[in-house]
């Protein structure tokens, strides 16, 4: 059964490990895509992903799910929840991961890609990937993307979105730079909060003992002052959690346990 306590849409399941999890969020992606129309009949998948742990679990997941599912992603818009601005090719480029990883193991053609253009400062660079989710979201003041992957940090940052910062409060742009993280590199740009909560699906990832604090906190807790990924609360859309054991340890709400197939 579906974990019953805080919004009525949210599910929390718990998976052994990240290598049960892993599969279970191919599947998830798959679904939602297939929701969409896939891209079929001239219909669209649009899919946001974050970086860190989640690019591996992508990577290693996703294709074999595509390939057996034989599902063609040419009909994606795949974009990204937030990107550090760094070249390509530095490993902290989020873009970079999945074109490096995740990418050349997708069938051909693969989904089209938006990305932060390089080497433009950070305001310049959000105002440009605003305008290029304006271009494929016409008509839109808020993107409404079918799903939005992310993952949570041990303070409870979600995208490029910090506990305490300022950016928790914007509510015009949809694109906004931040040039002081406090988790390096200082200078990126996110998806903003009303984007995050337009979505049709947000998952949330989080995986490991190091998230297990932190997420009693924000799925349990009731703080006035709530951290960033707490906020995430889709207006219409649904909210699902995927979190191993491990990361889960603290939790006493009720969740959906998965065993090892």
């Amino acid at each position: 059964m579906a974990a019953t306590t805080g919004p009525a849409s949210r599910r929390v399941s718990v998976f052994p490990s990240p290598q049960e999890l892993g599969p279970a969020l191919a599947q998830l992606v798959l679904e939602r895509a297939a929701a969409a129309g896939g891209g079929g009949g001239g219909r669209r998948f649009s899919l946001g992903l974050s970086g860190g742990s989640l690019v591996e679990i992508l990577a290693r997941d996703l294709p074999p799910a595509v390939a057996a599912a034989a599902v063609s992603p040419a009909g994606w818009l795949l974009a990204f929840c937030d990107e550090r601005l760094v070249p390509p090719e530095h490993p902290d480029s989020t873009a970079g991961a999945y074109k490096a990883q995740l990418l050349p193991r997708l069938p051909v053609p693969g989904p089209r890609v938006l990305t932060a253009p390089p080497g433009l400062p950070p305001a310049a660079a959000a105002a440009e990937y605003a305008a290029q989710l304006r271009q494929v979201f016409p008509g839109e003041d808020i993107p409404v993307f079918d799903l939005l992957v992310l993952g949570v940090g041990p303070d409870g940052h979600t995208g490029s979105l910090f506990p305490g910062h300022p950016l928790l409060q914007e509510k015009e742009k949809i694109v906004a730079a931040i040039t002081d993280s406090p988790k390096p590199p200082p200078e990126r740009i996110t998806l903003t909060l009303p984007v995050l909560n337009a979505a049709r699906m947000v998952v949330f990832v989080a995986t490991g003992e190091s998230k297990a604090a932190v997420l009693k906190r924000i799925l349990e807790g009731d703080e006035e002052n709530p951290l960033p990924a707490a906020r995430v609360q889709p207006r219409s859309g649904q909210l699902r959690w995927f979190l191993d054991e491990s990361a889960a340890k603290e939790l006493t709400i009720p969740v959906e346990k998965h065993s090892v197939l």
